[in-house]
């Protein structure tokens, strides 16, 4: 799996967080979450934690969607 990057965090006078995708909000936390993720953040690796907390990340069903046969492609019968 590939590792997240392109996140970035901004954080107001007001004490909220606005978490960036790529130049895009993916998300803005306000009072004790906006704290909790300064913590996390801190202490971790930022990109990961920011992909956690916007919900970006790979949720772990990739493959099983990977082989269901409406995702493999090839021979499909048309109507």
């Amino acid at each position: 799996m590939p590792r997240p990057h392109g996140f970035t965090y901004e954080t107001r006078r007001d004490g909220c967080v606005v978490i960036t995708h790529q130049g895009r909000a993916a998300a803005t936390l306000r009072g004790n979450r906006a704290a909790a993720f300064l913590t996390e953040v801190e202490g971790g690796d930022p990109q990961l934690v920011m992909a956690r907390w916007t919900g970006s990340y790979k949720f772990g069903n990739e493959r099983t969607a990977k082989n269901h046969p409406r995702n493999r492609g090839g021979n499909i019968p048309r109507r």
